[in-house]
C-alpha cells in the first residue's frame, strides 16, 4: 500500500531524536522505519559514557523490537550524549557535522519522575531547551524541531484549557512571578541533595503545580517559546499515555505509569482502598496515537516560522468517566481471575473508594496505621520484620495515592481544536488517516481497557518481576 503524504514527508530526511530509548522514542523510530525505509538517517541521542555503549544501548533498547536487519542498522546513528549539556555533550566537529545535515530535530528527551530531584528535572526538562535551542539554530536545513511536552502543565486549573503557551514566566498561581533564570542559578548552588528534593516539591506547589515534573515542563516550554521564536516549532503535549492500540502491535507498553500503578496494586490484592471520583473524567491516549499525530504535524507545519501546540488527547471527543475505568478493572479481573497452583479461582476482594483525599487518609491512619504502630510497641522484637514489611507497603500506597491525588480529581478539559482540525485534514487521505490514525472517536474504552490495556499493564508487571528476579 502506499504510504500516504505524511510519510513521504521522511523520505531522504535526516531526523535527530532525543529521548529514543524511552516508549514513545522507540515507537517513533519504529514507525518511521516501518512507513519510510527511504529516510536518510536517524540519529539517535543516548546516555551512555562513549560511542561503543551507546551503540549497545541502541541496539538492546530500541532496534530489538522490530528485528533490526543491516539495512535498518545503516540507517541509525547512535550518539552519545545529553541534553542537559552544552552542545549535548558531542564534541565541536561532531556538533557541527550534525548540523550540516539534520532537517528534524524530535525532542522527547525528559525526566518524567514526579518524585525527581529538583535539579536533575531542571536540567533535562529546563535547561535541556536551551542547549536544543541553541543547536537548532547551528542547524543549516532545520525544517521542524517538534518538542513533546504533557497537557498537564495545566496543573489543577479547570475548566476549558485551551492549546495555547504559556507566557514567559508566567506562574499558575496568580500574582506570582516564575523567575527561570534564578531556579536555575539557585539549583546550581545547592549541594545538599534533601535540600533538593525538599526544594523541587515545595517550589512546585509554590508557583501553582502539583509536582515537580509538570513545573520543569512548564518551565521548558516557556525557553522554547522564548528562545525558538524564529524556529520551525511544534509542542505536543499529550494526556496520560497509555499502551498501544494498534501499532506496532496492540498492547504493547514499558514502564509502569499513574494508572497501572492501581491494576498491579489490585492483582496483587495490595490495594484494600484508593482514591477516585466516579464522575471525573479521565484523559487517555494510547501511546501509536500520539507518535501518529506526531508525524502527521511534523508534515503539516514544514518549515513555517511559528510555533503551534496540540492537545493530543481524547476527553474533550470521547469522554472516559473513572467509574467505567473501576467497572472494567473488575470485568477484566472476573474474566481472568488469579488461580492457585492447583487451580483454584482466588477471589479479588472491591477496593474501597473515597472521594476525598482527607477521608482516605484519615482511614488509612485510624485502620492501618495506629494498629501498626500499636503493635511494634508491644511487640517490637517478635514483630520487627513484619513491621518493616507492612510499614514499607503503608508507606508506598500513602505515596502513590499523593501523586496520583491531582489526576484523580482533575476538573479541566484539554480543548483539542488543532487537534481536530489536524485530523480533519489527515483523513482527507484514506492512506495517511488508515497508517497515521489519532481520531481518538474510534476508541471503545471498556473493549479497549479489559482486552488490551489492563493485560498489557499486567504483563510488563510480571515480565519486570522475572527481569529483575534473575540479574
Amino acid at each position: 500500500m502506499d504510504a500516504g503524504i505524511v510519510a513521504g514527508r521522511f523520505r531522504d530526511k535526516s531526523i535527530l531524536i532525543t529521548g529514543s530509548t524511552g516508549f514513545l522514542g522507540k515507537m517513533l523510530v519504529e514507525k518511521i522505519l516501518r512507513v519510510q525505509p527511504e529516510v536518510r538517517k536517524l540519529y539517535l541521542l543516548v546516555r551512555a559514557p562513549d560511542a561503543e555503549t551507546a551503540q549497545e544501548r541502541i541496539l538492546t533498547e530500541v532496534c530489538l523490537m522490530f528485528c533490526a536487519n543491516n539495512t535498518v542498522k545503516e540507517k541509525i546513528c547512535p550518539l552519545a550524549g545529553d541534553v542537559m549539556h552544552e552542545n549535548f555533550g558531542l564534541g565541536s566537529s561532531e556538533i557541527l557535522q550534525l548540523s550540516q545535515v539534520v532537517d528534524i530535530i524530535v525532542n522527547g528527551a525528559a525526566t518524567t519522575n514526579f518524585m525527581e530531584r529538583y535539579d536533575v528535572a531542571l536540567a533535562t526538562n529546563t535547561a535541556g531547551i536551551m542547549h536544543l535551542c541553541k543547536f537548532a539554530k547551528q542547524c543549516d536545513n532545520l525544517r521542524m524541531l517538534l518538542h513533546v511536552s504533557t497537557a498537564y502543565v495545566a496543573g489543577e486549573q479547570a475548566g476549558l484549557l485551551l492549546e495555547k503557551p504559556f507566557q514567559f514566566g508566567e506562574a499558575l498561581r496568580k500574582s506570582y512571578h516564575l523567575d527561570i533564570e534564578a531556579e536555575l542559578q539557585l539549583v546550581d548552588r545547592m549541594k545538599s541533595i534533601h535540600r533538593i528534593k525538599f526544594s523541587g516539591d515545595n517550589k512546585a506547589k509554590h508557583f501553582g503545580w502539583p509536582n515537580t515534573y509538570v513545573l520543569t515542563k512548564a518551565m521548558g516550554e516557556m525557553l522554547l517559546e522564548h528562545l525558538g521564536r524564529d524556529l520551525p516549532v511544534v509542542i505536543i503535549r499529550p494526556s496520560m499515555i497509555t499502551s498501544t492500540l494498534h501499532d506496532p502491535m496492540p498492547g504493547w507498553i514499558e514502564e509502569t505509569r499513574t494508572l497501572d500503578a492501581i491494576f498491579i496494586a489490585y492483582n496483587n490484592q495490595t490495594l484494600p482502598c484508593f482514591i477516585a471520583d466516579g464522575n471525573v473524567i479521565c484523559d487517555l491516549i494510547p501511546g501509536d496515537m500520539v507518535i501518529n499525530a506526531m508525524m502527521v504535524a511534523i508534515n503539516s507545519h514544514w518549515n513555517e516560522q511559528a510555533q503551534v501546540i496540540y492537545h493530543v488527547t481524547s476527553a474533550h471527543q470521547n469522554p472516559l468517566p473513572s467509574s467505567l475505568i473501576e467497572i472494567s478493572m473488575y470485568n477484566y479481573f472476573h474474566k481472568n481471575p488469579r488461580t492457585t497452583k492447583d487451580g483454584k479461582v482466588i477471589k479479588n476482594k472491591e477496593v474501597l473508594v473515597f472521594k476525598k483525599f482527607s477521608y482516605f487518609q484519615a482511614y488509612m491512619f485510624l485502620r492501618y496505621k495506629v494498629p501498626l504502630e500499636m503493635m511494634h510497641a508491644l511487640l517490637r522484637g517478635l514483630y520487627s520484620k513484619n513491621y518493616n514489611k507492612i510499614n514499607r507497603g503503608y508507606t508506598i500506597l500513602m505515596t502513590m495515592a499523593k501523586l496520583y491525588a491531582p489526576y484523580a480529581f482533575f476538573k479541566g478539559r484539554f480543548d483539542d481544536t488543532n487537534l481536530r482540525k489536524l485530523w480533519n485534514a489527515t483523513a482527507m487521505d484514506k492512506n495517511d488517516a488508515s497508517l497515521f490514525n489519532f481520531d481518538p472517536n474510534c476508541i471503545n474504552w471498556s473493549s479497549y481497557l479489559v482486552n488490551t490495556h489492563i493485560p498489557a499493564a499486567i504483563k510488563y508487571a510480571s515480565d519486570s518481576k522475572v527481569k529483575t528476579g534473575s540479574a
